[in-house]
């Protein structure tokens, strides 16, 4: 009798590879800024992200996310959540490398540029520890509005030692922060936050109240919002107190999220909850947005690590599976929807490493305030569809659980929603061009210089200039945002990648083709800019 079961056709694992060496756009991004020096850290990170084995690990810490236990056997309340060893491993791979850190605890040149590479090869392998892994980091630019609070903290921050567990700070190895802002009634209108906090005999406040989510309730300390006598203000709460009592932090339920699964989110109440206030009364805005703009910062990186996932997932499928007698990356129309797909890869992460180079030079500061809100809206934008196109590109095979594709096609939405969704960005670019007009004259310096090469990018810019000499209505805010992140994805494009990658980038998005799907718009050296991306 025939063998019925024979596995024909279907494309090798995409595992026991380095995504760090499969990615020149990524390497080559370093260079320029300023980040070459994390190449052995990024390349023995991804000889352990790219094998077989952390493939496993990603499929286990999704598929068996994390469970709240309230209370112990005895009645006791404990709000612990507990976690599959897969989640730890992670963990534990990216605050030994510093990507939770690096940046505060070793700060050298390149730092946060050299950070970003970290997080894009960890976010590539399993999105879901990088919240923890990003609020942790951003956590300390806002800590240092309260030095003394900052001087006992941040030690323990930059720790590369990931200790699990809930225990008085100081007795722990290393902690990890997380955030609590929104609450049922205001979700992005922080100002109408209830939670109130009443100072105490000692200096420190109890904080009584809720919050619709907290990132990360398994945090060591979280960064909170709460209206002090003197106003709205940023307190950190932690989790248990110095004589290892239980801080009165109630977890209600994890949140049941369409994607991020890994990662445990949580509605928690305050029942006179001890925290120290950090900065001044009534700034408390003004305080957290120190942790906001960084973790805006990491939205981009991780999609466009998303983005580079499905790229070579997508490439790689193709690449060894055929159908009508040829292999699928030979045939002329999915060449021209991944060659698309991998000029949106490349423009999202020319846009995150120059970012985040921005984050490593004070002067930069206009730069970075426009910049920041612009990118977290436009990449972020971009990644929900890129993902959804990249998946098709395996037809049914994309569509099943054991894909990774699928855990990323539910990833994308998020990290357009976190940090301030679309409306709320565009606002925030509105507001830095209103109050930071020397935002608009950095950013236009970025772009400018690269208009003089192509045509296409000298009339969008000037289109750019015009709106903005004109003044722009919150009705029109995405419109000039999305003409403001083209212009600076187009112009880092022709500055540095290669003409075919820079020249389908200005075709499809800025000509009269713009806004059409993936592939629509022919690319003259597609297979070239394919084999460019495609892992090796």
């Amino acid at each position: 009798m025939n063998e019925t079961h024979t596995v024909a056709n279907q494309p090798p694992p995409l595992t026991d590879r380095n995504p760090y060496d499969d990615d020149a756009p990524l390497r080559e991004a370093a260079e320029r800024a300023g980040a070459g020096w994390i190449e052995a850290d990024a390349r023995a990170l991804g000889k352990t992200l790219g094998s077989a084995e952390a493939a496993r690990w990603a499929e286990e810490a999704h598929r068996y996310p994390p469970v709240l236990r309230t209370h112990d056997r005895y009645g006791n309340r404990v709000d612990e959540v507990d976690f599959h060893p897969s989640w730890h491993r992670f963990m534990g791979l990216a605050v030994a490398h510093g990507a939770h850190a690096m940046p505060w605890g070793e700060p050298r040149p390149g730092a946060h540029a050299a950070r970003a590479v970290l997080m894009s090869l960890l976010a590539q392998a399993e999105p879901g520890h990088c919240c923890p892994v990003s609020m942790t980091y951003a956590a300390v630019p806002a800590l240092r509005a309260e030095p003394a609070l900052a001087a006992e903290w941040e030690p323990r921050i930059t720790s590369r030692a990931y200790d699990f567990g809930l225990r008085p700070a100081a007795d722990k190895a290393g902690v990890l922060v997380g955030m609590a802002m929104t609450e049922k009634q205001g979700g992005s209108d922080v100002r109408a936050n209830t939670t109130a906090a009443t100072p105490t005999a000692d200096g420190a406040y109890a904080l009584r109240g809720h919050k619709w989510f907290c990132s990360a309730p398994m945090n060591d300390a979280f960064l909170v919002l709460a209206q002090a006598p003197g106003g709205l203000t940023c307190f950190l709460l932690p989790r248990v107190l110095p004589d290892g009592t239980r801080n009165a932090i109630r977890l209600q339920r994890l949140k049941d999220k369409l994607g991020n699964r890994s990662n445990a989110s949580a509605e928690i109440e305050l029942h006179d909850a001890l925290a120290h206030r950090v900065g001044e009364e009534g700034r408390g805005v003004a305080v957290i947005i120190g942790m906001v703009n960084h973790t805006r910062l990491d939205c981009v990186i991780a999609t466009a690590a998303g983005m580079r996932q499905s790229v070579a997932e997508a490439a790689w499928h193709a690449a060894h599976r055929s159908a009508f007698g040829r292999r699928l990356v030979d045939q002329p129309l999915m060449t021209q929807v991944l060659a698309d797909l991998a000029v949106e890869s490349e423009a999202a992460t020319a846009v995150m490493m120059r970012l985040a180079a921005a984050y490593d030079d004070p002067g930069q500061g206009p730069f970075r305030r426009l910049a920041t809100a612009v990118a977290k809206y436009w990449v972020c934008k971009r990644g929900p569809a890129h993902a959804a196109e990249a998946l098709e590109c395996l037809g049914g095979n994309g569509y099943v659980e054991e894909a990774p594709l699928a855990r990323r096609y539910r990833e994308q939405p998020l990290l357009s929603i976190w940090e301030g969704s679309g409306n709320v960005i565009c606002l925030d670019v509105l507001r830095a061009l209103a109050t930071a007009p020397q935002s608009a004259e950095a950013f236009l310096a970025e772009v400018e210089p690269a208009a003089a090469a192509d045509a296409r990018l000298a009339a969008h810019v000037a289109g750019v200039k015009r709106a903005l000499a004109a003044g722009v209505e919150p009705a029109g805010a995405r419109r000039l945002t999305e003409d403001l992140g083209l212009a600076l994805q187009a112009s880092l494009l022709v500055r540095h990648s290669p003409a075919a990658v820079a020249d389908a980038f200005c075709a499809s998005r800025l000509g009269p083709d713009r806004g059409r799907q993936y592939g629509a718009t022919p690319v003259p050296d597609a297979a070239a800019i394919v084999e460019r991306h495609l892992p090796v």
